[in-house]
């Protein structure tokens, strides 16, 4: 294989490896690639902007001589009748020769003119259309860029519902989920120690004691009242006979 073939091969594949290099970027950095677009068109934008200035200049001076021009014609044309009426020949051969002179110069400001206006009129649009165009693409930008981050939320969030996120956010929800889990197990524990040590007899035992005391009372209050209401009713009887 010839040496020109080889470096032709490398640089063929080095160009390759760029383009690959530079669509990554791209799509890494979507912001950063509008942005250089946005600006290298307001870059042409300014330069057609100044190109537009100097043909109108050109427009607007070609005008002004037109109209001077224009002037100064009809002024000599006025001098040319008073140079006849007067009989004087050789003036007005002079001023012949400088009317013919300045209806040349006027016919050719005028088609310069007309072409300046035309330049104009057709930069004017163009620098409508740059307009136009950054304004378009500034709009695609914040578009594209809002579909992205919509497109990034909803793949995050399918990630989370798959269980195969592995952002830091998800990985810190599952780790507070696990301590409040733990602590939970942890007064589980407490409960069950606390539900089978001596203290929770003894007070189990305490609330028997009471019951059984308070039942015992309540017999007691019942066998007197029905003790009561016996001799009353022997008193009744008595007092009968």
């Amino acid at each position: 294989m010839s040496g020109v073939g080889f470096f032709s091969r490398l640089n063929n594949l080095w160009t390759g490896f760029l383009s690959l290099w530079i669509e990554g970027v791209e799509a890494e950095h979507p912001e950063a690639v509008y942005e250089a677009a946005i600006e290298e068109r307001i870059t042409n934008y300014n330069g057609l902007k100044k190109a537009v200035s100097g043909i109108v200049y050109l427009r607007n001076k070609l005008e002004a001589d037109l109209k001077r021009k224009s002037k100064e014609l009809t002024e000599i044309e006025a001098q040319i009748n008073v140079a006849v009426d007067m009989g004087e020949d050789d003036v007005a051969l002079v001023l012949l020769e400088k009317q013919g002179t300045l209806t040349s110069e006027i016919e050719t400001i005028k088609a310069d003119l007309h072409n300046a206006m035309e330049q104009a009129e057709e930069a004017k649009s163009s620098l409508i259309s740059f307009q136009s165009e950054i304004g378009k693409l500034k709009r695609e930008k914040e578009e594209m860029l809002a579909k992205k981050a919509n497109a990034e939320a909803r793949i995050k969030i399918n990630s989370a519902l798959d269980g195969l996120s592995t952002d830091a956010d998800i990985k810190a929800l599952d780790g507070v989920r696990e301590s409040i889990h733990k602590l939970e197990a942890e007064a589980d524990v407490a409960k069950e120690v606390g539900s089978s040590g001596l203290d929770h007899k003894l007070k189990k035992i305490k609330s028997q004691t009471a019951n059984a005391q308070a039942k015992a009372r309540l017999a007691a209050l019942k066998q007197a009242r029905t003790a009561s209401q016996a001799q009353a009713v022997q008193a009744t009887v008595k007092k009968d006979l």
